[in-house]
């Protein structure tokens, strides 16, 4: 018997957060994409957590890519974690490592995706950090005062 498929939604960081587990093919797109399909349109961006995945074919991926187009169209974005060496592979195999946005986990999909309030109220040392590094890369030649933005 294979595993189905089963996906989870929760909020987060002010993206909607989407878990995938099992396999994602030919039987069970259609599944996904409906699931998914309700969340498009609110602008929370949406993170798709494959890290518990164990099969994606071409009709997951083409699932994935029709929801990041429909994102860019309505302006959010999808973002995709993903640790697992042989799905990444496949990602960077059909090239849609350079129109997913991918990340290895969660928490970093969050950090790219999430509105910079969101980061504030539940990730604090990550809009600390960014703050240093703008100052950082502001900074002017010696002699001359820092370009601080501020936060």
């Amino acid at each position: 018997m294979r595993p189905g498929l089963t996906v989870r939604v929760r909020r987060e960081c002010g993206c909607a957060v989407i878990t995938v587990t099992g396999e994602v093919d030919i039987a069970t797109a259609a599944q996904l994409r409906e699931r998914i399909s309700g969340l498009i349109g609110s602008d929370a961006p949406l993170v798709a957590d494959l890290n518990q995945v164990s099969f994606i074919d071409a009709a997951g991926l083409g699932v994935l890519v029709g929801v990041a187009r429909r994102c860019a169209a309505l302006g959010s974005s999808l973002h995709v974690a993903c640790a697992q060496p042989q799905t990444r592979r496949l990602f960077r195999l059909t090239r849609l490592d350079s129109y997913l946005r991918l990340a290895h986990t969660v928490t970093e999909a969050l950090q790219s995706a999430a509105p910079d309030e969101a980061l504030t109220a539940d990730i604090p040392t990550v809009r600390w950090r960014a703050s240093l590094l703008d100052l950082t890369w502001r900074g002017s030649r010696p002699g001359r005062h820092a370009d601080f933005a501020g936060p």
